[in-house]
């Protein structure tokens, strides 16, 4: 699986006309794949998905109905992240998605809640761009490892009031997230029914603690 997938990118390096894009298909694929056979469970990838509250992310994770797992940015093979990782996109991706990577096809860096987690070189860039060939795979534990760590996220199901109004609070922007919105109009839908449920606790619990709050101005 890793090594068809450096295969595949390597080989749009070599080409010399590729741009950020045409590497999309490769990535895609390997997402699917391994969620499929490192974790028996399909994954939908979305390439290009709808534009969210952020801005463009370049793709969306979920299963297909209404479990969220997170988004990925990709730039180019030869991009530095380390610059990217201080650009207002993606300080902006950061603080509204809570599971998120940056990838440049090579290099892997996974956010969570706002923090950095794991990152790992899978191969090296260079080498397919200079000497024409096909890079060795490198830290393939540790890039596995970040894969499972991504796919094992979800929006949460199952809160106690406390515990859902303060995930609420921090999760906020997430969740007005554009996509969300379009899941909460299907009200048919399980999730949206979760969703929604999320959004009436916070009513009840979050706001409520605001508004009787000792500090409240709006309270003689």
């Amino acid at each position: 699986m890793i090594d068809a997938y450096i295969k595949k990118i390597a080989s749009i390096t070599t080409r010399g006309d590729a741009r950020e894009e045409s590497y999309y298909p490769a990535l895609a694929a390997l997402l699917e794949e391994f969620s499929e056979t490192k974790r028996k469970k399909k994954a939908h990838v979305t390439v290009l998905p709808k534009k969210t509250e952020a801005g463009n992310p370049d793709f969306r994770v979920w299963d297909g109905k209404h479990s969220q797992v997170g988004y990925v940015e990709a730039k180019p093979p030869r991009a530095n992240l380390d610059e990217i990782a201080t650009s207002d996109q993606l300080k902006r991706y950061i603080s509204t998605f809570p599971n998120l990577i940056l990838t440049n096809f090579y290099e892997f860096r996974l956010y969570r809640n706002g923090q950095r987690v794991a990152h790992v070189l899978l191969a090296r860039p260079y080498i397919p761009a200079k000497l024409k060939t096909i890079p060795p795979a490198e830290h393939t534990v540790e890039f596995l490892a970040l894969l499972e760590k991504f796919f094992q996220f979800s929006l949460p199901t199952k809160f106690t009031a406390e515990t859902l109004a303060k995930e609420l609070a921090t999760r906020t922007r997430f969740l007005r997230d554009q996509v969300i919105k379009e899941e909460l109009r299907e009200a048919s839908s399980a999730g949206a029914k979760k969703i929604l449920g999320f959004y009436e606790a916070f009513q009840k619990h979050l706001i409520f603690k605001i508004w009787i709050s000792p500090r409240n101005p709006f309270i003689s």
